[in-house]
Parts: C-alpha cells; structure tokens; sequence
C-alpha cells in the first residue's frame, strides 16, 4: 500500500512519490544550542525519527540531514549570561541534544551542518541572489525582496493583505535601507561584542533564513523530498526558505513534502525556552526511561497539538507496562486458542501498516499493538508455546518500526526488580484501594484482574495489599 502524506505546502494528503526513485532526501531543521533542549524538542526529532525509520522500512534510502544553528542572537545572549564564549554555548548545548537523543533511540542524522562551517557558501548564495536582483545591499546589510517573489506566502496561505511581514521588525524605520516591511535579512551588520565574519558588505552575520537554505543545497542539492520542522516555523521560516531557494536556484518546488508537527503545549501555551515554560528531557529522563517517553510522544499524531501534563507520562508508562506484560505471558493450553491468536496477530499487523502508511499515524499504529496485547493476554492460556511465540514476534517487530525495543525493554525491567513499572503497579494498588473504600468493587476487581493478566498478583491482608510477579 502506498504511503500518503499530509503536505502543508498545499494542504492536501499525496501519495509519496520521492523525486529519485527509492532515493528520499530529507532535510530537518535542527537545534539552536542555546539551552538543554526539552520536550518540544523532543516531540519534533522523535516524530522525524519515526518517518526516516518508516520510510526505510518500506525499502527507501533516506539521506537525513539536519542543521545545527550555532550561531545566533539567542546563543550570544546565552554567553552573556553563562559567561563564556558563543562557541562553547553552542558545543555545551550541541552535546546535551547528542546525550538525550541518544536515550531516545534517535538515529543520528547522516549529516549535521553548522552555520559556522559554511560561511564561504552563504555568502556566495547571498552574492548569486544580489546578481539575480532577488536582493539588495542596504548600508552593510543585505535583504531578500519579497515583493520580487511572486509565490511568496503560499506555503503559510498568508497573503500581503493578511499584512504578512517576514522582516525581523516589519517597519522598514527600525532597519535603513529596508524598502519593504516584507523584505527580511540575508546579511546583518555585526554590533559591538558579537562575533562577526568578513564579507563583501562588511563585518557582520548571516540571517536566520538563509542558513537553512544553504545548507540545504551544499548538502542535498537544489531540490528534496522532505523537509521537516515544527509548525512555528512555518511563517516566516520556512516561507522565507521556499523564496531564497528557489529563487537562486530556478528550480521548483524546493521541498517537494512539507511535514510539520504540532506544537506542544504547557498550561495553554506553546512549551519554549523564551517563555521559561519547558521540562528538559533530561528532567524527564529521571523520573522516565527513554522508551516511556518516545511511546509518549508518539501515542499522538505528529501533526496535531501534544499537551503535556504528568498524567500523560504516567499513561505511557502503564502503556509500556502493557506491553512488555504481554511478553511475560505464558502458554498454557493445548492449542485451542492458536488460531485466534495467528488471526489477532495478523490483524494488527494490517492495521499496523495501515495506520503508518496513512501519513504516518503512530498514534493509529500504537492502538494495534494495544489490540494484539489484549488479544495475547486473553488468549495465551489457551495457546500452544509456538502460536504464543509468533504472536509476541509480531508484537515485538511492530513495536521496532516505531524505534521503541521492547525486548531491551523488558530485558532492562528484569535486571532492575520492576524498572518503570513498578510506580506504577504502585499507583493501580492504591487506586484499587480507593474503589474498594467506595465500595465500587466490579471496577477494584477489574484492577486485580488487569495486573493479573500481565504477571502481577495481589495479596491482601489486615496491614495492606502486597504485590508479587507470578513465577
């Protein structure tokens, strides 16, 4: 079955058709390393993971590219106030996105460019788009001409009736030489104690916007397939982007496939280290293994909104518990059960297949591996170990496609006592507790029943209600 992608440049689901045959370029942007990323973060570079694994799957060669912005406003105020060089902010907080990305099974990039390593080739783009006058020299800085670029806006559907401003300020007073509020920096002269390269123009800086497009085409050539970001970067990013390449090079579309995630959001509002509102994923990380956290980020469609709240953790580590339960499970019958469970498995894996190649569904995908999870624990007492085997196969290799390995998992649970669930087999008892105090015994009884049938057994006593895993 065909892969279908939602295309925010249009708006439409498309099949995927990649430019080159099985060839997919793949362009993300990257971080700017001007603090310890947080779980923002993590919900972008998790669901770009979860495609390139996809896409590799279904037998492509994907070629991941992913920018690291290590020059910036926000990286210079950061040394101001750490105390130390912009260089060695951007390689402090370069490392820290390495460490944690690593605990969430993040396959690095095939390449990571930087913004200082590629000075010479800005600087020549920005000269080639001053010869095709798509830009401008004014005092020492540079501009791109919006009005000169006819498509602009297409990708954000705003227009310049919807005022649509792509410069920093949108007042052509605040930036002299500007001659339109639209017209945003290709090159920026250097103020007093920041760092600053040579160029035709002067000592100064690129702009944000060409960086990207850039590296883009020293790295992956005029044209890719892909190209992802967060949904705050679509206006005026990555419409300033769409204008710059496309504009130098002739060619279009730049980026045949805009895929967006949806931003997540703290208390109402957008999770941002300008806000002061973010969670590190290292904070996470201490309270939550990196499989409990990637199954989180992904029990929701990478497009749409992701709220943070601790109950949702809390969710996804009992969904973990879940499914590493359902490979405790033992056979114990004579087989009455083992075609039902080849049938249970062979649905979740045409349900699997179908929610991913439906523009990347996990949140779709993970509610299969959930079905074939009940279906193992309700049916594995009557199966032969051979039927019971293959139906955890299936659980297991479906669950690797999303970069979640549940035998590591269960592996890391086992040498560590209980590992992540045990807080929260903790909770269900208390919770168990309560209803019973309520008086509301069928749901206590369905708690007892649950943990029964993923290895847990409760004792009660006079003092309390102990847990035990079944032997």
């Amino acid at each position: 079955m065909t892969v279908s992608i939602s295309n925010t440049l249009g708006g439409q689901r498309e099949p995927f058709a990649p430019l080159d045959g099985t060839h997919v370029k793949m362009y993300v942007c990257g971080m700017t390393p001007k603090r310890e990323p947080h779980i923002g973060h993590a919900r972008l570079f998790v669901a770009m993971d979860m495609i390139r694994r996809y896409l590799t799957y279904c037998g492509y060669e994907v070629e991941h590219v992913q920018n690291i912005t290590d020059v910036d406003d926000k990286i210079i105020a950061a040394a101001e106030r750490e105390g130390i060089t912009a260089d060695a902010v951007a390689q402090k907080y370069t490392d820290a996105y390495d460490a944690v990305m690593g605990r969430l099974n993040v396959l690095r990039a095939h390449v990571f460019p930087k913004v200082t390593e590629t000075l010479p080739q800005i600087i020549a783009m920005i000269e080639g788009l001053i010869e095709r006058e798509a830009a401008y020299v004014a005092e020492e800085a540079v501009y791109f001409s919006v009005p000169g670029f006819a498509a602009y806006g297409a990708l954000s559907t705003r227009s310049e009736d919807s005022g649509i401003q792509a410069g920093a300020s949108g007042r052509v007073d605040d930036e002299p030489g500007k001659r339109d509020p639209r017209d945003f920096a290709l090159w920026k002269p250097a103020k007093p104690g920041e760092p600053w390269w040579s160029s035709p123009w002067g000592q100064g800086r690129p702009g944000w916007h060409i960086e990207c497009s850039t590296m883009i085409y020293e790295t992956l050539g005029a044209r890719i397939d892909i190209h992802g970001g967060g949904a705050d970067l679509i206006f005026p990013h990555h419409e300033n982007e769409i204008a710059q390449s496309e504009a130098y090079t002739g060619e279009q579309p730049f980026a045949k496939y805009w895929l967006h995630t949806g931003l997540l959001t703290i208390d109402g509002q957008k999770m941002a280290h300008s806000l002061g509102n973010f969670i590190t994923i290292e904070d996470i990380l201490e309270s939550y293994s990196g499989p409990v956290l990637r199954l989180y980020l992904l029990s929701v469609h990478y497009r749409s909104p992701l709220t943070y709240t601790p109950e949702s953790l809390e969710q996804a580590r009992a969904g973990m518990a879940r499914l590493t339960g359902a490979l405790r499970a033992q056979a114990g019958g004579a087989g009455s059960a083992d075609e039902q469970l080849t049938q249970a498995a062979q649905r979740a894996e045409a349900g699997f297949f179908d929610a991913m190649n439906s523009d990347f569904n996990s949140a779709g995908a993970l509610g299969q591996l959930y079905e074939l999870v009940r279906d193992i624990n309700r049916l594995s007492a009557d199966a032969q170990p051979a039927a019971l085997e293959s139906a955890q196969g299936t659980l297991v290799s479906l669950a690797d496609v999303l970069g979640i390995d549940l035998q590591e998992v269960l592996e890391a649970e086992l040498a560590g006592g209980d590992g992540d669930a045990s807080g929260f087999i903790d909770l269900l008892v208390e919770l168990r507790a309560d209803l019973r105090k309520e008086k509301q015994f069928a749901l206590a009884d369905k708690v007892r029943d649950e943990l029964a049938a993923l290895g847990i057994l409760l004792e009660d006593s006079p003092s309390g209600t102990e847990w035990r895993r079944k032997a």
